[in-house]
């Protein structure tokens, strides 16, 4: 099936990034219609673990204006949790400190060091938003839909199958064929959900076994997590490896230990060098914007990039 030639824009990848950069372009007046591979509730976005903090993505000089937009946006939607999917949350990620971080985060509110109460080594203390993605991108969904975007799932082969006046592409790991852009690699995160035991703020922090671990606590759930393996292609749990991510979080929070394991998760995190926004003049005056390489943060910086592809798609408007 054809573009519509009444398409203002095309997006393709229905992810938390295409699906807000749908949103900003159709609350602009926009004629929006998303094309996604996966149905939202099953491409990588649905996978994340979804706190807001800027992790394995460059350019840092360009990150920080981002994610700050983003979060701008989230502490407002965090006064609807139920309709958004967006709580602050209080946590601490360990084994960090305020000078490590770049200029964003003194314009973070509330950052400060953590204390021996809240956690036993040098850490940091914020109030953050963490999003249930589960509700989340079915509701950026049904946001599109009232601008008047449309969301259809089609598997694309090629960009030039889009003939809209503009395309946008927001393919994340879908753009190493795509582009073809072979700097574009996976990096597997591998997460198990148990039920929460009663944890009420998140932590990320380094186990005594000297690997990452994480706990992102939602009302139904806790998130465990997780691993970053470079170039790995497979999205299939790794038993060993759940097992190992349930250890290394009870060693940080031991009322996990015996939590019911309630699913497991695999997610591919789309990983360049630094994320490719920018816009390329196609034939017969049409116009091709680049929005991927997001790596882990794609929530974290989706609202600030989608706000700066916009700007690409008619500058001159």
């Amino acid at each position: 099936m054809e573009s519509e030639p009444n398409d203002d824009v095309i997006v393709i990848g229905g992810g938390v990034v295409g699906l807000t950069t749908a949103v900003v372009l159709a609350e602009r007046g926009l004629r929006v219609r998303v094309w996604t591979r996966d149905a939202v509730e099953r491409t990588t976005s649905a996978v994340a673990g979804a706190l807001w903090w800027p992790y394995r993505i460059e350019p840092e000089a360009k990150v920080g204006a981002w994610s700050l937009r983003s979060l701008a946006v989230y502490e407002e939607l965090a006064r609807r949790p139920a309709e958004t999917g967006v709580r602050l949350v209080e946590g601490v990620k360990g084994q960090a400190r305020l000078d490590e971080l770049g200029p964003w985060a003194a314009r973070v509110p509330g950052l400060r060091a953590s204390t021996a109460e809240e956690f036993a080594g040098e850490g940091l203390w914020a109030r953050l938003p963490l999003i249930d993605m589960a509700t989340h991108l079915p509701w950026l969904r049904a946001r599109l839909a009232r601008a008047g975007g449309v969301v259809e799932e089609r598997t694309v082969a090629a960009l030039a199958e889009a003939e809209a006046p503009v395309v946008v592409n927001c393919t994340g790991l879908g753009a190493r064929e795509l582009v073809p852009d072979a700097s574009v690699r996976p990096v597997r995160g591998q997460l198990v959900i148990v039920e929460n035991p009663g944890i009420t703020t998140w932590l990320a922090a380094v186990a005594p076994d000297g690997e990452m671990a994480y706990l992102f606590p939602h009302p139904d759930r806790l998130v465990l997590g997780g691993t970053a393996e470079e170039d790995a292609w497979s999205t299939e749990p790794d038993p060993a490896v759940a097992e190992a991510i349930v250890r290394r979080c009870a060693a940080l929070r031991p009322e996990v230990a015996g939590a019911r394991v309630l699913a497991h998760r695999v997610g591919l995190r789309p990983v360049r060098d630094a994320v490719r926004l920018e816009r390329e003049v196609l034939p017969r005056g049409r116009s091709l914007v680049h929005n991927y390489g997001h790596g882990g943060a794609g929530v974290t910086v989706a609202w600030g990039c989608a706000e700066e592809a916009a700007g690409l798609v008619f500058p001159a408007a």
